[in-house]
């Protein structure tokens, strides 16, 4: 990996927490194998942020391997670019702690993101959890990435990575960090819940039925498709005509992901269809994409050793970029050579 990609570097993270879903496909995961052809690619397991709340030691381990398994079963090429473990670089965390010396308090007491998390249950939060867009700053300016996807719950920690890159080159007199821009594909896919089409498609639901897991057989697409909630009238004629009716708008969006099109087209398709109907197109579609992805993530997963061997490269690549930017984060601040 080139020290400055003529076409720009990108960082691109997603936490190891629980299955990975049709969400995380359609909104993230089928992004990033596009950008693939364009950037030079990190993709980072981000298991420091996981921990920020109390995670299963076992259960992270499983999960960290299966994100894996599902990110290069869905067409991340770990050869072409790096795929790792974030713990196994530790420049992010110590180039995190010179952040949290960078940052200001204000500046993350306004992050929207640790208000949800937190809840009413601030004080009893971990620092980690409080301190944590200065770690995903330093996720991103370890690299010097010059860009980062972002959905819109990102945008607010983009603008603080931007501020804590300026703030740290004016305090220290160096142009050390880029300040990275936010890349966003078209429309994003906004994926829905199966059983409620007002709530967004997540792993955390207690109802399995609620989402398309990437690790689900033709057999269980099929049966969480068929017991969608819907409604008793037919699709309708035109995009205004699914106002009101969420769970329709969901599985029509759903469907204009998967076959690359839009809302229009496929309501253009579909007007007049019963749900039974519409259900088995989408079915046929769904299994076509997620068939192939589930099958490779199995083989995959069945050789945790291969999937060891591919970050175990990866953090190789990613730590090749990263020391040297560390090094002169540390010379830029004063501290001592340890050689």
């Amino acid at each position: 990996m080139s020290s400055s990609p003529a076409g720009g570097r990108i960082l691109s993270g997603i936490q190891p927490t629980g299955n990975l879903h049709l969400g995380n496909y359609l909104g993230a995961i089928r992004n990033w194998v596009a950008l693939q052809k364009d950037y030079e690619c990190l993709f980072c397991i981000v298991d420091l942020h996981a921990i920020t709340v109390w995670q299963d030691p076992k259960e992270l381990l499983r999960s960290t391997r299966e994100v894996a398994a599902g990110m290069i079963a869905a067409g991340i090429d770990p050869v072409a670019n790096a795929l790792f473990v974030q713990s196994h670089v530790p420049a992010h965390a110590q180039l995190a702690w010179v952040f949290n010396c960078v940052a200001r308090l204000g500046w993350l007491n306004r992050m929207t993101q640790f208000k949800d998390k937190a809840g009413k249950n601030r004080e009893n939060a971990s620092a980690g959890l409080y301190v944590y867009p200065n770690l995903m700053a330093a996720d991103i300016l370890v690299y010097k990435a010059t860009h980062v996807p972002v959905g819109e719950d990102q945008k607010q920690h983009l603008e603080l990575a931007r501020d804590i890159a300026q703030k740290f080159n004016n305090d220290y007199g160096v142009a050390l960090f880029p300040q990275p821009e936010p890349v966003i594909r078209g429309p994003g896919t906004r994926v829905m819940s199966l059983r409620d089409g007002t709530k967004k498609m997540s792993k955390s639901d207690p109802s399995d039925f609620s989402r398309l897991n990437m690790t689900d057989t033709a057999d269980m697409i099929g049966q969480k498709i068929r017991k969608a909630t819907t409604d008793p009238n037919p699709l309708p004629d035109t995009v205004a005509g699914l106002e009101g009716r969420a769970e329709a708008e969901n599985l029509l969006n759903i469907y204009a992901a998967l076959t690359d099109r839009t809302l229009e087209d496929v309501v253009a398709e579909t007007m007049g269809w019963t749900f039974s109907q519409f259900k088995a197109r989408l079915t046929d579609v769904a299994t076509g994409v997620l068939g192939p992805i589930n099958a490779e993530m199995a083989r995959l997963m069945a050789d945790p050793a291969e999937i060891d061997r591919i970050l175990a490269k990866g953090a190789e690549k990613a730590r090749s970029i990263a020391d040297p930017v560390l090094a002169e984060v540390y010379a830029a601040v004063g501290f001592l050579p340890s050689h």
